[in-house]
């Protein structure tokens, strides 16, 4: 590897090796804008260095890293292995692993050269966690030596009263990337897979019909399993209270939580007006996730009605015009494994399954808090009768690589072409 002194090397760290690290690691050996990676796996691996290549060339759901990179007629692509010194060439980019240090703070990227980390183990969610906290925080990072880290997940302050740090945002590429401050900001949410779906499906409809006219609005997603999931049934823990976490996957669909409505507002502050309610499942498939978006819109008296038509078209423009790609329209009849691994993809509207139904409202004024009674004897009628949409849109995004790590890979970059 180059002279760690040498200030021109790119450098990009990697805390964590799991389903989103090894991920990450693969999209930045393809994308060749850091000149060399340095990981941190944190603990001993199998027989050595070459264990780690094993995982690491391997994948169950996307299959060979040469395949990746290179298509069928890819070869493999690791090289140089030294165990000593823990370093291989990955597709010629040279690629360190530390394997002694889980605390952030004592993982010591000053003295590799890393100024930017991306943090995907998830356990270091709460950026008010000072950086010498005992069992680690994500400020770790940035106490031995990285300038800013960036966390493949979302935010979360274990104390509810405690304010976000003036130095934390959390930012959805294609929504509000711009939000992110160079000269403030040195701990960065890339919010979650879902999130980044969900903000990309609501905004072109916001855009279009403005937000208050969305009266209210829920979402499920049909999610795949994840880390937390239990291959086979098991004892839970002693303290915890969520019993279906330890169910198996394998042969459940296992209901759970989201924090996409939360994080939702963060990214797009007008939904913290509408009333808002997300649920989540998870399924036995590796990848590829489906979120049911379903709006209650009013309609405009004096302009288009809101049906599958209209919809069609803003998300057909939207889509056209987004300038990243990250939004896509389909009008095929698509199932989930269609969408693994589709580049860039934040969601893909399945605009085949779009449905609206219209219905009109009575609303009766003298039954609403608040109306002066001076007002109301005031009118020929106290019941006003809007007419209100319900809209359900369907949008799929891979989880992992398509629709996650190829938005966080842009993030880093954008990150680091302005340290």
């Amino acid at each position: 590897m180059n002279d760690i002194a040498d200030i021109a090397v790119r450098r990009l760290g990697i805390n964590g090796f799991g389903r989103i690290g090894k991920l990450t690691l693969w999209h930045h050996v393809g994308r060749k804008y850091f000149d060399e990676i340095v990981v941190n796996v944190g603990r001993p691996v199998g027989g050595g260095l070459a264990d780690i290549a094993h995982y690491l060339q391997r994948d169950s759901t996307y299959g060979a890293l040469h395949g990746y990179l290179h298509g069928y007629r890819g070869l493999p692509v690791v090289t140089d292995l030294d165990e000593a010194e823990g370093s291989m060439r990955v597709d010629g980019v040279p690629v360190r692993f530390l394997r002694e240090e889980r605390n952030p703070g004592t993982i010591g990227w000053g003295r590799w050269g890393v100024p930017l980390v991306v943090d995907t183990t998830g356990q270091f969610l709460d950026p008010t966690v000072p950086g010498d906290h005992a069992k680690g925080s994500l400020r770790g990072h940035l106490m031995c030596g990285a300038e800013k880290v960036i966390l493949s997940a979302p935010f979360k302050i274990k104390a509810k009263a405690t304010p976000m740090p003036e130095d934390a945002v959390t930012t959805v590429m294609g929504i509000n990337e711009s939000h992110y401050d160079p000269r403030r900001h040195k701990v960065i949410s890339n919010a979650s897979c879902t999130t980044t779906c969900l903000a990309h499906m609501i905004k072109p409809v916001m855009d279009a019909f403005g937000a208050s006219r969305i009266l209210s609005a829920s979402m499920a997603t049909v999610h795949a399993a994840t880390g937390s999931q239990q291959v086979l049934d098991r004892l839970p823990k002693g303290g915890k209270s969520d019993l279906r976490k330890n169910r198996s996957i394998l042969n459940n669909i296992i209901l759970t939580t989201t924090g996409a409505a939360e994080a939702l507002g963060l990214v797009i502050p007008e939904m913290k007006g509408i009333g808002f309610i997300a649920e989540s499942v998870r399924i036995p498939t590796s990848t590829g996730s489906l979120i049911i978006l379903v709006l209650s819109i009013q309609e405009s008296p004096d302009g288009p009605g809101v049906t599958r038509e209209v919809l069609h078209t803003i998300y057909e423009r939207a889509a056209a015009e987004d300038p990243n790609g990250y939004l896509h329209f389909s009008r095929e009849q698509n199932v989930s494994g269609d969408i693994i691994g589709l580049p860039r993809a934040a969601a893909i509207i399945e605009g085949h399954e779009i449905h609206t139904r219209t219905a009109e409202l009575a609303i009766d004024l003298q039954k609403v808090p608040g109306i002066p009674e001076a007002l109301l004897k005031t009118m020929d009628s106290t019941t006003v009768r809007p007419r209100v949409t319900q809209a359900v849109i369907y949008g799929w995004y891979d989880n992992e690589m398509g629709s996650y790590v190829n938005l966080l890979g842009d993030r880093t970059v954008s990150v680091a072409e302005g340290m």
